[in-house]
């Protein structure tokens, strides 16, 4: 069994993403923060890259076991790959056996978690289940809204990850991380105790994101730039920012929405482009595609104005957006609807203005940043001093840590009675 009385932790982490990763989550919170304070990290990875066998590597000053994998799309590699990814998970077991590590964290993966309970138990161990969003809800509700793209598959698949989530999984781990209190709240409702979950909602590496304010706008010239960044799959409806820009327009003919960002397939993008010619205003909606981290940020900084819409969904409710966080941490006003997490935020940090999921709304809201630059710059400021006291990841880490060593204690006083 591992140490119960040393400071340092030794963790072994499985996640859903593929190596090497690139969410900000796992990058900064695992990949710094917590190296930062002395803990030791292994990661259990498939890579993202075409791999036809494992092998070990070092990334970010931790050791790292990625999986092999097959980038096929038939349906038999789609199907191998996800064979492959489970027999590296396996790989678990020989090392909770030669490692003595205090927990092994596993992030989104359901099946990986079933088995991390197992080894947990055969070598002494305790398994922790970090679920950062709703996935068997979300195929569920695909399925409902119609966007599935092979709805029996996903009925099936999320009615069997709600299962092994809800009623294997979480009642038997240590203890679960999850993003939002109202996470927390709805997974209370299948009978997990509140006790038993920590929400840890995301933040932003403050010290990476570059301050803008509102002063550097003046540069672009005439153009009143609308910025929003992130995802455009069709899921997230974002036809609803074109027609609020054409309602923009009826007010300030200048403005210009720009996407920053691209969809999973063609389609996503055709419907957004579809919109805005039917609304005759193809000319004043950019998509970016996808960009590197710096390049889409200079969209940021000559925006006027940032959006964070959420469409209101189940699932889509109990999430943590980053890019309002991002927009926030870069100095920039924001306007974001009435989504739990956002109206937290925007209540506790004046640093933009929250409206219901209304296309008016939003229009008007726009516009008040447009005409009103003195309160934008204001809003800017207040939002990056907001992210740099409550958001950034060095508190994050100061709660995972303080979790897991509350565990380890916990653990110590009853090995004591």
């Amino acid at each position: 069994m591992g140490s119960l009385k040393r400071d340092n932790l030794r963790i072994l982490l499985l996640a859903l993403d593929k190596y090497p990763p690139f969410r900000v989550d796992l990058t900064v919170l695992f990949g710094k923060e917590l190296l930062r304070r002395g803990h030791t990290i292994d990661w259990l990875l498939q890579s993202d890259a075409d791999a036809k066998a494992a092998y070990e590597t070092r990334w970010s000053e931790c050791r790292v076991w990625v999986g092999p994998t097959d980038n096929g799309t038939s349906r038999w590699q789609r199907a191998r790959k996800n064979l492959l990814d489970i027999a590296h998970d396996l790989r678990m077991f020989p090392l909770l056996r030669k490692h003595r590590y205090d927990f092994i964290v596993v992030r989104d993966k359901f099946l990986a978690a079933m088995l991390a309970l197992i080894a947990a138990r055969l070598h002494g161990t305790r398994c922790v289940f970090w679920l950062s969003y709703p996935f068997p809800e979300n195929y569920i509700f695909q399925v409902k809204e119609g966007s599935a793209r092979y709805p029996l598959i996903y009925w099936l698949r999320g009615n069997f990850l709600k299962f092994l989530c809800y009623r294997v999984v979480m009642p038997f781990v240590a203890h679960s991380f999850v993003q939002t209190e109202r996470m927390l709240h709805n997974i209370e409702k299948h009978g997990i105790p509140a006790d038993r979950m920590t929400p840890v909602p995301m933040a932003v590496a403050v010290d990476e994101v570059p301050f803008f304010g509102h002063g550097l706008v003046q540069k672009t010239g005439r153009e009143k730039k609308i910025s929003y960044l992130g995802t455009l799959v069709r899921t997230r409806h974002l036809d609803f920012l074109v027609r609020v820009l054409a309602r923009v327009l009826e007010g300030e003919p200048d403005a210009v929405l720009y996407l920053v960002g691209g969809g999973e397939d063609a389609k996503d993008e055709e419907i957004l482009r579809a919109e805005a010619s039917r609304l005759g205003i193809a000319d004043r909606v950019i998509i970016t595609g996808f960009l590197p981290q710096k390049g889409a940020w200079q969209h940021i900084r000559d925006a006027h104005v940032c959006v964070s819409p959420i469409y209101p969904t189940p699932t889509l409710e109990c999430g943590s957006p980053t890019k309002l966080l991002e927009y926030m941490a870069m100095g920039k006003a924001v306007v974001a609807n009435d989504h739990p997490e956002q109206q937290s935020v925007l209540a506790d940090s004046g640093g933009g203005i929250c409206v219901p999921y209304n296309e008016e709304a939003f229009a008007q809201a726009i516009l008040r940043i447009f005409n009103r630059p003195s309160e934008a710059s204001e809003m800017g400021r207040k939002g990056r001093e907001y992210v740099e006291k409550k958001r950034n990841y060095r508190q994050a880490a100061d709660l995972v840590e303080k979790k897991l060593h509350d565990l380890l204690e916990e653990v110590a006083r009853k090995d004591r009675h």
